[in-house]
């Protein structure tokens, strides 16, 4: 019996009849992370924190860490906060071939291999194999086979497995990691372009076939162990958001598909793209059989609205005065514009739209744009102002009303970062209702 992976709990739970689950957080936004450990804290709960193969990868990936940098940053957040690292989980997501599926299949796959050694070397326990995606010699006009991704998949798991028997020789405490298979769901980031599809729900029997092609692999491959660690499959059970609005989860249209994960007795499906949904549809995507919730955008949307709330208080403060303002909204649009190539593929429209878009839009490609010095400097000035000068609560009431409630309470400090965290756990809150995850450890 290797380390017992507590995610494993899920499943157990959820086969005994009792609707427990967890939230993934996707992204790698400190504040987010700060929130949603302190929030852990003050739930007594775990936490799942995950890194998305395009965030952090071997070269450094678009946040420029790979993932023992990674881990290193959320785990000096923890130390920060008080958080006990051994409720702490971190995962993997789309792990596979995506960004390098521009290679033929021999160094794409190698690319991949590499990818995982570095996720599981890290001591991510939780590791969503991807290979969904077809690379540069696959038939660009044929749908790519169950056999051929699967065959990917379990060569993956293999690398995975034995990176993690090596770092046990290391490590002997370190936990095995779980596995999630299938891939449903738009390409990581969000989809792309302004035609909304239409969300069609998994297929029972593209579901089933998914796994039977996975295990026929993983045994295949000598891999009963690694099989015995997947704990879910990603279905689309009907979830999307859009720019201005999103999806909702509908029962009925789902309810086949949800039937049909009772059938797998070690299984819970994984749902992506879950943001935006209200805290009823959350609850009832754990109630019919989703083991765990990813979110991402919906938390860094969450932050935005905070630090424009911050700035239009800043605003209203320094009306008629010398003090020099951060210009953060401006300034975080300013550098959106001198790089389009975090949003420009995934919104359409005319320039009044694209502007609306780059605040404000659902699917928050701005969140890209918040590492960037001259966003990252205005965000200093604007706290920085706003700690010298004090937040009246009469604007706090105007642009904050909830947080505003809770500093009178005496539930929260006037900080501006107190408060941005605070915003972002409005919305993690609705997980929490949805997953009674206090129960797994």
């Amino acid at each position: 019996m290797m380390n017992h992976n507590p995610l494993k709990k899920i499943v157990e739970l959820q086969k005994q009849g009792k609707n427990v689950g967890i939230y993934s957080v996707c992204s790698a936004n400190g504040y987010v992370i700060e929130a949603a450990l302190k929030r852990g804290l003050s739930d007594g709960s775990c936490v799942l924190i995950e890194s998305t193969a395009n965030q952090c990868d071997q070269n450094g990936g678009y946040t420029g860490m790979k993932p023992m940098d990674f881990k290193k940053f959320v785990l000096g957040i923890a130390e920060k906060v008080g958080f006990d690292t051994g409720r702490l989980f971190l995962g993997g997501d789309h792990l596979g071939p995506l960004t390098f599926a521009g290679k033929p299949e021999a160094e794409a796959m190698a690319d991949a291999e590499e990818l995982i050694r570095h996720y599981v070397g890290a001591g991510f326990t939780k590791i969503h194999i991807d290979t969904s995606m077809k690379v540069a010699d696959d038939d660009p006009d044929a749908r790519l086979s169950d056999e051929v991704i699967a065959r990917r998949g379990a060569r993956l798991a293999r690398v995975a497995e034995d990176t993690y028997h090596k770092l046990l020789e290391t490590d002997p405490d370190a936990i095995a990691p779980v596995y999630i298979v299938g891939s449903e769901v738009p390409i990581p980031g969000g989809a792309v372009g302004a035609v909304d599809q239409g969300v069609q729900v998994t297929r029972v029997e593209d579901f089933k076939n998914t796994v039977a092609a996975f295990e026929s692999a993983f045994r295949k491959e000598g891999l009963d162990e690694a099989w015995d660690n997947v704990i879910a499959v990603v279905v689309q059970p009907g979830v999307e958001e859009k720019d201005s609005g999103c999806t909702e989860y509908d029962r009925a249209k789902a309810k086949d598909l949800m039937a049909s994960i009772k059938e797998f007795p070690n299984l819970v499906f994984e749902g992506h793209s879950t943001d935006y949904q209200t805290k009823i549809k959350l609850r009832e995507l754990i109630e019919d059989g989703v083991g765990i919730l990813k979110v991402g955008p919906a938390l860094t949307f969450a932050m935005r609205e905070g630090m424009f709330a911050l700035a239009h208080i800043e605003e209203e403060l320094l009306y008629g005065t010398d003090i020099e303002p951060s210009r953060f909204i401006e300034t975080l649009d300013e550098a959106m514009l001198a790089d389009g190539k975090h949003w420009r593929k995934h919104y359409q429209g005319t320039e009044l739209e694209l502007r609306m878009k780059r605040k404000y839009s659902f699917s928050d490609r701005c969140r890209y744009y918040m590492p960037t010095p001259s966003v990252e400097a205005a965000k200093e000035r604007l706290i920085g102002n706003l700690r010298k000068l004090g937040i009246p609560l009469n604007l706090l009431s105007q642009f904050m009303p909830i947080q505003y409630t809770k500093v009178r309470e005496g539930l929260l400090e006037n900080d501006p970062v107190a408060l941005v965290e605070d915003r972002i756990t409005n919305t993690i809150d609705e997980y929490l209702y949805a997953t009674h995850q206090k129960e797994i450890m």
